[in-house]
């Protein structure tokens, strides 16, 4: 299994964790609040189980190889082992943690590549932690979450000589900005959505600073200010923070660069009037104000600010675009001695492409599939004309504002598809149509424009068919409808547009679900999960058709009716991601029934990046069964 995380960079609120957590002791400081978003660079890994031990083989970023560390995985080891320090106590620290909490085997993680710089204040040492708790929870399938593998990486990095603040397994969170909100103990968590793209580079600035001796002198400001350097100490990071953070938010959704920029600058020179006089050995900090007032530097940059506990050991520029940021680095580097790292915040990529599969046989539908595929038995629209009913799911996708739809089909039937969509009616039956049936062939025809067909060569699952887009998709998000089901919105808002305005709002992948009786469990895939916002789950479990004994212990959500269950709509939003868990599930020869499902992808989608559910207000329409097609018949259309 290949795995990959980022480190960490704080754009704003560096020192608010711990300091927010002091208000456990005293009530009157202000919260803690921190934006941290993933670098562009971290560390590459491939993770295997192992019977019994612990193995960790790691590369540094000059590219020399260290390891391979080996411990027993055994509690009492492994926290020895962690108490110690060193390298290999960040890794044994998280063992420790989830062995005491979970049943689990060994794991062999071979770091093969490194390109995240260390000791610059983009917790390399975080990013090894969450690392080792990704790999149990993925080969061991632990269904923990984002927010689970982040605690599990700080609780194993305490364990060990390490005092790392709480924001610093914020890197779980990729690439994605977060606001970390720090209250005494509790920590909250939202993720922040990005209105335009942002261009910082992370600057090396080649120098030194003792993050030990900023933290010691900075701590002792707290918890009660004794003096005025304790009481501008905790102004600054408790009301001036907040508020600067508080509008930083409000600027990174709306991508609002300038805003930024100046929010940097006012953050350092309060963090300079208020922090520097506590440690001045430190934070006086001349080769970072040495950078951020570079005279070549200034056309191009927006704003800066030191990065971590501050100090000269890294710095943040924000720049104006994509050849600033290359210009910048290169002056770093050629007029300063210092290096740079691009570091590129963008909003959610616009959803273009739908996919819908529909290579399967019609098995149940046998023998009238023997001469027309399913997908093309007719069925009555709510204008009253005879259509196909893959045109209805067509239209269903494209009424979600995507740009191109791609439909999977065998090989031997992609002449009858494209025959339909793609071949205009011959000239002599086109002049018997009467004015509006000439019309609708227009119409017909700027359909089948936007209208694509992808082989599948060999049907294997719901799975495999969708894996058959995956050259096509790309790296973008992407609408998936069903092949066999039809779709009609209750309201104004069509079924699938449901979909896609939850994903334009989370970004996170978002399936359709509906209310459905227990008993009906086992025809459907179903969720389990806690409402995060009326209408919006935040999905904790995915299953493929349980029996009504599981649902009903197992799948349970809080507001439904006793005996009713979240099954899946038949309309998904995807992240590209799902295409190389699906790769790893075919190579790997992991089938279900038979065949590659979707169901167990998507569960391991949401472990690795969160998944929504949104109760749709609509009806689905089933044609792959004799009843519920004729049912289909007589109520699609007054639908």
């Amino acid at each position: 299994m290949k795995l990959f995380v980022p480190g960490r960079i704080c754009l704003f609120g560096e020192h608010t964790d711990w300091a927010g957590g002091y208000r456990r002791i005293n009530g009157e400081l202000e919260r803690g609040y921190a934006i941290v978003v993933g670098t562009n660079q971290g560390i590459h890994a491939d993770a295997r189980p192992h019977p019994n031990r612990l193995i960790l083989r790691t590369t540094l970023p000059d590219g020399a190889k260290r390891g391979p560390f080996e411990a027993p995985m055994e509690r009492a080891a492994l926290l020895k082992i962690a108490e110690e320090g060193g390298f290999f106590s960040y890794a044994a620290g998280v063992a420790s943690q989830i062995l005491t909490h979970y049943r689990v085997r060994g794991v062999e993680i071979d770091n093969y590549k490194t390109d995240l710089p260390v000791q610059k204040g983009l917790s390399s040492s975080a990013a090894i932690c969450v690392l080792v708790a990704r790999a149990f929870n993925r080969l061991y399938d632990l269904k923990l979450t984002v927010r689970g593998e982040m605690e599990y990486a700080y609780a194993g990095e305490t364990a060990t000589p390490s005092r790392c603040g709480r924001l610093d397994q914020g890197c779980a969170y990729g690439d994605r900005p977060i606001l970390m909100t720090f209250d005494g103990d509790r920590l909250d968590v939202t993720e922040l959505r990005v209105g335009g793209p942002l261009y910082y580079v992370i600057v090396d600035l080649r120098a030194h600073k003792d993050t030990k001796e900023i933290l010691s002198k900075l701590n002792r400001c707290y918890p009660f200010a004794e003096n005025d350097l304790h009481r501008a100490a905790q102004e600054y990071l408790g009301p001036i923070s907040a508020r600067i953070t508080r509008a930083a938010v409000e600027a990174l959704r709306a991508g609002d660069a300038e805003r930024l920029g100046a929010l940097m600058n006012e953050a350092q020179r309060e963090f300079d009037a208020r922090l520097q006089p506590v440690c001045p050995s430190q934070l006086t900090a001349p080769v970072l104000h040495r950078a951020l007032a570079h005279p070549a530097l200034r056309p191009l940059v927006l704003g800066g600010k030191g990065v971590g506990s501050q100090g000269d050991g890294a710095a943040q520029l924000l720049v104006r675009d994509e050849a600033a940021q290359r210009r910048v680095i290169e002056i770093l580097e050629t007029e300063l001695g210092m290096g740079g790292l691009e570091l590129t915040l963008r909003p959610a990529r616009k959803l273009r492409k739908a996919v819908i599969p529909a290579a399967g046989y019609g098995t149940r539908l046998f023998p009238a599939t023997k001469a027309v595929k399913k997908e093309l038995f007719p069925v009555i629209g709510r204008d009253g004309r005879a259509i196909p009913a893959i045109l209805a799911i067509v239209e269903e996708a494209l009424a979600a504002g995507v740009e191109e739809v791609a439909i999977i089909v065998q090989p031997g039937d992609r002449a009858v598809f494209e025959e339909f969509f793609h071949e205009p009616i011959p000239i002599e039956h086109f002049h018997k149509l009467s004015q509006e049936d000439q019309e609708y062939a227009r119409h017909l025809a700027e359909i089948g424009r936007r209208v694509r067909f992808l082989t599948q060569e060999r049907q294997e699952g719901f799975g495999h068919a969708v894996y058959a887009a995956r050259e096509w998709v790309g790296d973008e998000p992407f609408l998936l409808l069903l092949g066999d089901h039809l779709y009609a919105a209750e309201g104004g808002v069509p079924c699938s547009r449901q979909l896609t305005d939850v994903f334009e709002r989370t970004g996170r992948s978002v399936v359709g679900l509906k209310v459905t009786p227990v008993e009906e469990s086992r025809h459907f895939g179903c969720v389990a999960g806690v409402w995060a916002e009326e209408g919006l789950l935040s999905i904790t479990d995915f299953v493929e058709k349980p029996d009504a004994e599981y649902a009903r212990e197992h799948l349970r959500v809080e507001g439904l009716e006793e005996n009713r269950v979240l099954t899946l709509f038949g309309q998904y939003v995807l992240t590209p991601r799902i295409f190389g868990l699906l790769e790893e599930s075919i190579r790997l020869n992991l089938r279900e029934r038979g065949e590659f499902q979707l169901t167990s992808c998507l569960d391991r989608l949401r472990l690795e990046e969160g998944f929504s559910g949104v109760v749709v207000r609509g009806r689905r329409f089933d044609i792959g069964l004799p009843a519920a097609y004729r049912r289909t018949l007589f109520e699609f259309c007054e639908a």
